[in-house]
């Protein structure tokens, strides 16, 4: 059956990617959408647009009953998933076929045969496939563990176990998020290799029996479980292990009965030995570095085979190396903690182009916001993928760092700096990968640079003098005058006070002997530091000012020349770091507590976030409850410290 209008029951970058291919082959589109989308840009792409009462994703995004309203409502006759949501829910791909409607992803049997671990593994272990057994009577032996939930993924309802007394905590927080999220409370132990790699194998198959394993990306570069950087193909695998993890999955795929796009990942050991994660049924976050190497569009492919046609002769082999970096609004040096607000402006200052080709070098930007628009904490804390190709891994690690580095991102705080620094770390451009990589490099890919911090500061306010500057009136004098004092607050909390003159013989700024101004307005300013000159834009929003230089950017703060001392909160206070829901509790009022011991934790953007106590002592006030939806400042608990 020929589509000709399509619904994509999904939000963001990824609608908007399938959106693309869609027009240029002549398919119509229709999106969906929750309140907070209503003008978001996947919505003003689409032809067609029907509206998901309310905000949080299970009123939304995750109602298959609504979507499938929709898409008939809307004249549609297929439904593409995406990815995340209902993407692998096999019940959601029966409702879409059960109601006349193309399902453009695999059969309804092979999702819900991978949509449980442990029943995967067993599949597959029968298949022939390696997988990792199940510890169920853990010892110390079996340390270290990784606690999984069986249905799932994202890296939810995962947690690591290092010692024996950790365990039953462990399980219990893993089967609470996973109930929450994927509808089963069913978790499972197994191995935890501390330097594994994540290596995956992209699949393709039609209805007629034909099986592609589309070349192999690696995944390892990780926080908390879900993934940051990825790359194809996966760097330092011999011919012959390559060989072995694509039979693999195409071993995989033909057990189950797979048509569409797919993915099997595997856990890759130091000794070369390999074994069966899961399969993701859909489209993965990291295709674009698939069809970088290889040329192909996935997502006409998807459609291909969802009408019925055949793939004919094999997949391309991959040509130089594609690189991907995730733009999260999230700040990695304070525990990944989540960031809202107004995105002023998002731009890469490099030339790309919006799909890239095999060929030349190149780079691609996948984004689903919009400069203006708002970053909550409904959903995915991801604002954008940059992805850059090239003949060689180094030159495209070069390249993609380059472009994110002179990137213009003026709105929450983001893991940009962190992953200019991964990219140009000597592990990584080495092929060193492993999943602990961030978390082992954690100190040095986020370390503040305080001495460009500091020039970046003066810049702020040499621009901010500009921004205020008005002609002296007829017959008056320019004397000597007390120095200028602005006061910043940079990323990680630090401070820094500007203390400067702009006298007959140019500047003095204290801290910067050798400083000259070279140039000054409001939106740039030109400095002289020895023999070396530097331009430095800057843009201030509100209180908080970004000053992009073509090596990096700086965040700063405003701050109250004259502090309020009454402005402090008692140290004791804990209050919410970002709007969110509270998923549980862990103490009650009375409990002594000790400083680090969670309290409580949060939910926001699709990760749990723990509230700790500060400081040895009793738990006086506890004001949150379970379910309840808080907002940035709220008050939550206090604990009161030993005296």
């Amino acid at each position: 059956m020929l589509i000709t209008n399509l619904l994509v029951a999904n939000r963001g970058e990824i609608a908007r990617r399938v959106f693309r291919t869609c027009r240029s082959l002549g398919i119509a589109t229709t999106a969906v959408h929750s309140d907070p989308d209503a003008d978001a840009p996947h919505v003003r792409e689409a032809d067609a647009a029907v509206r998901l009462p309310g905000a949080a994703p299970a009123d939304t995004y995750l109602r298959g009953d609504l979507i499938v309203r929709a898409a008939l409502a809307a004249g549609a006759d297929a439904v593409h998933p995406g990815y995340g949501f209902l993407s692998e829910s096999a019940e959601f791909a029966r409702a879409v076929r059960d109601a006349g409607l193309t399902w453009v992803g695999p059969p309804p049997a092979a999702i819900a045969a991978m949509g449980s671990k442990t029943a995967a593994k067993r599949l597959m272990a029968a298949a022939g496939v390696p997988v990792l057994d199940a510890v169920t009577d853990p010892v110390v032996a079996d340390l270290p563990l990784l606690v999984k939930a069986a249905a799932g993924g994202g890296g939810r309802g995962m947690r690591v176990v290092r010692r024996l007394d950790e365990l039953d905590g462990q399980l219990a927080a893993a089967r609470a998020e996973a109930a929450k999220n994927f509808g089963s409370d069913e978790v499972f132990c197994e191995r935890f290799l501390p330097t594994g790699r994540h290596v995956e194998v992209q699949l393709l198959a039609d209805a007629h029996g034909t099986v592609w394993a589309v070349g192999d990306r690696d995944c390892s570069l990780q926080r908390r479980h879900q993934k940051v950087i990825e790359e194809a193909p996966a760097p330092g695998l011999s011919a012959r292990l390559r060989e072995e993890l694509h039979a693999a999955a195409v071993t995989a795929a033909k057990a189950i009965g797979y048509a569409g796009a797919g993915t099997a990942e595997f856990l890759l050991a130091e000794d070369g030995r390999f074994w069966f994660l899961e399969m993701n049924t859909r489209l993965q976050v990291e295709h674009p570095v698939t069809e970088a190497v290889t040329g192909l569009d996935l997502v006409a492919l998807q459609l291909a085979v969802a009408e019925g046609e055949k793939l004919t002769g094999r997949a391309p082999e991959p040509v130089g190396c594609a690189i991907e970096a995730r733009l999260y609004a999230e700040d990695p040096g304070n525990d990944w903690r989540p960031a809202t607000g107004t995105l002023h402006r998002l731009e890469l200052t490099s030339p790309h182009s919006e799909f890239g080709s095999r060929g030349q070098t190149g780079l691609r930007l996948d984004s689903g916001v919009a400069n203006g628009g708002e970053i909550n904490a409904h959903y995915d804390a991801m604002l954008a993928k940059v992805i850059a190709w090239a003949p060689t891994r180094s030159a495209a690690a070069r390249q993609l760092a380059d472009a994110l580095a002179r990137a213009r991102v003026h709105g929450p705080a983001t893991n940009r700096e962190l992953l200019v620094r991964s990219l140009r770390h000597p592990d990584f451009l080495a092929g060193r990968l492993h999943t602990a990589f961030l978390a082992e490099h954690a100190a040095e890919l986020t370390a503040p640079d305080g001495e460009h911090t500091a020039l970046a500061a003066l810049a702020a306010a040499l621009a901010d003098a500009a921004a205020r500057r008005t002609p002296l009136p007829s017959g008056w004098r320019n004397l000597p005058s007390q120095p200028q004092v602005k006061r910043y607050r940079a990323a990680g909390g630090a401070e820094f006070e500007v203390r400067y003159r702009l006298t007959r013989d140019g500047l003095q700024a204290d801290g910067h002997p050798d400083a000259a101004l070279v140039s000054s307005s409001a939106e740039q300013v030109t400095l002289r530091t020895g023999l070396v000159r530097r331009t430095f834009d800057v843009a201030r929003h509100g209180d908080r000012v970004y000053v992009d230089t073509p090596g990096g950017s700086t965040v700063l703060t405003v701050l109250d020349r004259f502090p309020d001392p009454a402005a402090h909160t008692d140290p004791g206070a804990l209050l919410a770091p970002m709007p969110g829901t509270v998923v549980r509790t862990a103490a009650s009022v009375g409990d002594t507590v000790t400083a680090g011991q969670p309290l409580l934790w949060l939910e926001a953007m699709k990760m749990e976030h723990r509230v700790t106590a500060p400081a040895d002592g009793v738990l006086a006030e506890l004001r949150a409850t379970p379910g309840q939806q808080v907002e940035l400042g709220t008050l939550l608990a206090v604990v009161q410290p030993k005296p």
